[in-house]
């Protein structure tokens, strides 16, 4: 009777063991999985590219980088959603930037001109499909103060909000250069 006691506690210190290792490995990995995500959202990180270092000068004679208020925009404020689920989705497909980075795609002004429309026009796609999304998470119609903004504003505004219009369909440039639209012909 003692042995078989003697078992049974064994297998339970076995499965007490084997919950608090893995456990404790789910701690880990969600601890540095929420500490690389992290790392990845600092600009830092972003502009360790190479071929990043061109957009990030005209990122730092953007309004976004240097204004009045002295707030700034960091890459991720525009180009990585708050939410989870979608800041994971953009992480993943963020494979293809580290892909055309190692191939050299738009390691040169030449190049990045080149694919500068194509690549643009994405990004304004998705915007336009989330609403402008990574926008809102600083900028509200519901808090502007139409009566500060001169005439053209407050009248495009208000018909931004009665069109149901997306920030991206007027604010194109406003941080990055615009693209030459390619010759179709």
């Amino acid at each position: 009777m003692a042995n078989s006691d003697t078992e049974k506690g064994h297998a339970i210190l076995k499965k007490v063991i084997v919950f608090g290792v893995v456990f404790a490995a789910g701690i880990t990995f969600a601890g540095t999985f929420g500490y690389a995500l992290k790392l990845s959202d600092q600009e830092e990180f972003c502009i360790s590219c190479h071929s990043m270092g061109m957009v990030f000068q005209e990122y730092r004679e953007s309004l976004h980088y240097k204004n009045a208020s002295g707030v700034s925009a960091t890459c991720s404020d525009c180009h990585v959603p708050k939410e989870f689920w979608p800041k994971i989705g953009a992480k993943l497909l963020a494979y293809k930037d580290v892909l055309h980075e190692f191939l050299g795609t738009i390691d040169t002004r030449e190049k990045l001109d080149e694919h500068r429309w194509d690549m643009a026009n994405r990004v304004w796609d998705r915007m336009r499909a989330t609403g402008s999304r990574e926008c809102l998470a600083c900028h509200s119609f519901e808090k502007m103060d139409l009566s500060e903004q001169d005439r053209s504003a407050r009248r495009k505004h208000g018909l931004a909000v009665d069109q149901d219009k997306s920030c991206i369909d007027c604010h194109q440039g406003i941080v990055h250069h615009l693209p030459d639209e390619p010759d179709v012909g």
